[in-house]
């Protein structure tokens, strides 16, 4: 899509964010990668969600998870995600491999369309905090694919939208590092922040189409 295109359906998404009830608590919003670096046209749009966790149900809701499960074959409705979320969009109803409701599926299937080039980021920690983690984790194990670019640009946190940070994104204002230089600010060494940078984008080259990652930190 081409750069004005991605501005314009994060713009949407947020307000989408903003008005809808949501299957968990979403407290901030931000992009990364392609679309903080001003490119344009943008292959994929990189988009991060730090949600809350719901632990035991939310509010009665965990008292009709039976009910839920009935009614839309899937466990943990009411448990891990909002029922009245589920209640008023049941299309948007997703669940794991184990038949659970999965908050990052559900937040996906609201958020972004099937065939969109979005790849939508799900945590309970903030951006900055998850880029640490996934990081040592990345070179502890040697798994480059599990980085989360550190370019990003918070756009939304409780509730209030950052206007500044929409119109540093819409005129490419913002001046970043290559992804290098950015993992080496982090505490890469120059030859491995370069290797793990084209393993990160022969990564990113093979998705098509939608994709989803939930994390827990």
């Amino acid at each position: 899509m081409d750069r004005s295109a991605a501005v314009e359906r994060v713009e949407r998404l947020v307000e989408t964010v903003e008005s809808d009830p949501m299957p968990v608590p979403v407290r901030e919003i931000w992009v990364y990668g392609e679309v903080s670096l001003g490119l344009d046209p943008i292959e994929r749009l990189d988009v991060y969600l730090t949600k809350d966790i719901l632990l035991g149900g939310d509010g009665s809701d965990g008292d009709r998870s039976g009910e839920f499960e009935e009614r839309y074959g899937v466990k943990g409705i009411g448990q891990t995600v909002r029922g009245e979320w589920a209640e008023a969009f049941p299309e948007h109803v997703r669940a794991n491999d184990n038949g659970y409701a999965a908050p990052e599926k559900c937040l996906a299937a609201h958020l972004i369309g099937d065939d969109e080039p979005i790849h939508l980021e799900v945590c309970n920690a903030s951006f900055e905090d998850n880029v640490t983690q996934r990081l040592q984790g990345a070179m502890t194990r040697e798994n480059y694919e599990q980085i989360l670019d550190p370019r990003g640009v918070c756009l939304w946190v409780d509730g209030q939208r950052s206007e500044e940070a929409f119109g540093k994104l819409r005129s490419g204002e913002l001046v970043l590092p290559t992804l290098p230089d950015a993992l080496g600010m982090l505490g890469m060494d120059e030859g491995e922040a370069r290797e793990a940078a084209e393993t990160l984008q022969a990564y990113r080259e093979r998705q098509e189409g939608a994709t989803v990652r939930g994390d827990v930190v």
